[in-house]
């Protein structure tokens, strides 16, 4: 595991420098006459390069401010990169197009003007995608309402619903203000459950805790239950365990309780990240569903959308995930769904049981949403 995060951070410095000379040749080297100015942006583009391998050191940036421009930065390099290199595309594909002549050598001031051009327009576009897409991640997420039919679920359960909440990456950037707006959708729902699918946290409770305690204030009948992430793994989850029962959260590591009363009642089931099955503890279904009454329907809370076969045979009615945020931002969203197929965002059913993957709250990285919004969930249970 160790070795293949190694080789991943490797390709993808070597990937981001690529791109970095690339972008500096088109944007700077090619437009720009004056060697200070030069100088001045190649040391901009270097910054951003040199902050990928201390990705994990920037969401603990103290001042915010400079997190949120060190991940805007990124989200403004890579649309402009992605225009910079369909601009090019489209020069390639002229050339191959327009027969060989014998034509005069280029004005060299001509050549100048369009690079210039070039360069404006992929800042420009660059820079447009990068702010909308702050604008629809910093804004409160939409509610997405979700009818599910569950086999053997009781008529008294009728309409029963679970606002789901996932992915919110509580850290440098994603602290009071989000979170209080959080809320305030989460219960304009007015659920009888809320849940949350893992990837709350991206540091330590030491420096997040008085920050996620404001989602003591989530409110429904049955209260708050909440299953780790890969994400609140590396945030040291002992400690975050600890942490969220200590504002009244109910945390299921691999375990399940009953929601309702007798003879009106369904199991929810939780399990620790399936990434995490190589630490101590992880996804363990076999353990968290021993001893439940297999004629009472169950709802899965698993953080990533893995374990369909398992769950159907362990007779699991619906399963809620997270953990591919839906791609977050155009072309991931586009690269998830071939990744991860239907199972990538929204509602699919495997075997006998249905899935819902959230497109999540917040996000990871550059703070953008492009062509996958953040949502909260209302799964509304309806008997089959």
């Amino acid at each position: 595991m160790q070795a293949l995060r190694i080789v991943i951070g490797v390709l993808t410095l070597v990937v981001f420098g690529f791109a970095t000379l690339f972008v500096y040749r088109r944007l700077v080297r090619d437009t720009m006459k004056t060697v200070w100015m030069q100088r001045l942006f190649g040391t901009l583009l270097v910054g951003l390069f040199l902050a990928v391998p201390f990705t994990r050191w920037v969401f603990t940036l103290p001042p915010q401010e400079l997190t949120v421009s060190v991940l805007f930065g990124w989200g403004v390099f890579m649309y402009t990169l992605m225009a910079l290199v369909a601009i090019e595309v489209a020069g390639w594909l002229k050339k191959l197009r327009k027969p060989k002549t014998n034509a005069a050598p280029e004005n060299p001031e001509r050549r100048l003007l369009l690079s210039r051009a070039a360069a404006t327009s992929a800042v420009v576009v660059g820079t447009g995608a990068t702010v909308f897409g702050s604008w629809r991640a910093f804004n409160p997420p939409e509610i997405t309402e979700v009818p599910v039919k569950i086999p053997g679920l009781p008529k008294a359960l009728e309409g029963f619903s679970i606002v789901q909440l996932s992915d919110i990456h509580v850290g440098a950037v994603i602290q009071e203000k989000f979170l209080d707006q959080l809320v305030a959708t989460a219960n304009s729902a007015k659920p009888d459950l809320t849940v949350i699918t893992g990837d709350l946290v991206d540091g330590g409770p030491e420096l997040l805790g008085r920050y996620v305690a404001r989602l003591r204030n989530l409110q429904s009948k049955f209260g708050t239950h909440f299953v780790s992430g890969n994400h609140d793994y590396y945030s040291g989850w002992e400690a975050w365990s600890k942490a969220l029962e200590g504002i009244d959260f109910k945390v299921l590591r691999n375990r399940f309780v009953t929601i309702g009363e007798a003879g009106a009642s369904f199991d929810l089931v939780g399990v620790d990240d399936w990434g995490a099955r190589w630490a101590r503890g992880g996804y363990d279904l076999d353990a968290a569903t021993a001893g439940r009454d297999p004629n009472r329907p169950a709802v899965l809370l698993a953080h990533q959308p893995n374990g369909l076969e398992l769950a159907a045979a362990k007779g699991i009615s619906l399963q809620l995930s997270g953990h591919t945020h839906g791609g977050q931002m155009f072309p991931a969203n586009l690269i998830g769904d071939v990744i991860w197929g239907d199972k990538n965002t929204g509602l699919s059913k495997h075997l006998s049981t249905f899935l819902y993957t959230s497109r999540g709250c917040g996000f990871v990285g550059p703070p953008v949403r492009l062509g996958a919004p953040p949502e909260v969930v209302k799964i509304v249970l309806l008997p089959a």
